[in-house]
């Protein structure tokens, strides 16, 4: 396969599981994470599909298109855990959060993913979904849509 189809079934996958999953937190209190805003074309969809909620974004650096740059006080600048701890120590938790944080590189993407779990659980509603692109763990893992083939998007429950 190539790496254009390759990337062409990933964002279906993403975008046919963030809209399932905005369905299924219909009767879920909370607030929306993005963790990795890149170009911001996640983020965009979210605010859109989830227009009702808070959507928060945890990343790096703020360099995405500027039609997607998130609200200031939306926006937690930084290193993922100190960034989730002190989402942690607010009063917001969250419905929804989509995971993609990543270096590219397989092995350190899943090292990461797994590190994060602890901190991304502790800032989650009883019952909320986390849509990932890497495993997590700590997570009771569910069924996404089923026109997603298994692993290309992983679908969990938080506790």
């Amino acid at each position: 396969m190539s790496r254009l189809d390759s990337m062409l079934r990933r964002l279906t996958a993403q975008r046919d599981g963030l809209n399932w999953a905005a369905s299924a937190i219909a009767g879920i209190d909370g607030d929306v994470l993005d963790l990795g805003l890149g170009n911001g074309r996640t983020y965009d969809h979210l605010r859109e599909s989830l227009s009702d909620r808070r959507v928060w974004v945890i990343d790096r650096v703020l360099q995405c298109h500027p039609s997607c740059v998130p609200p200031e006080e939306n926006f937690l600048q930084g290193e993922a855990e100190p960034m989730l701890h002190r989402l942690a120590e607010s009063p917001h938790r969250m419905a929804l959060a989509h995971y993609d944080f990543g270096f590219g590189i397989k092995e350190e993407d899943v090292a990461e993913a797994a590190r994060l779990s602890p901190a991304i659980a502790a800032v989650m509603a009883s019952g909320g979904l986390i849509i990932s692109g890497q495993p997590l763990v700590g997570f009771q893992h569910i069924d996404g849509p089923a026109d997603i083939p298994d692993g290309r998007y992983m679908f969990y429950r938080a506790d």
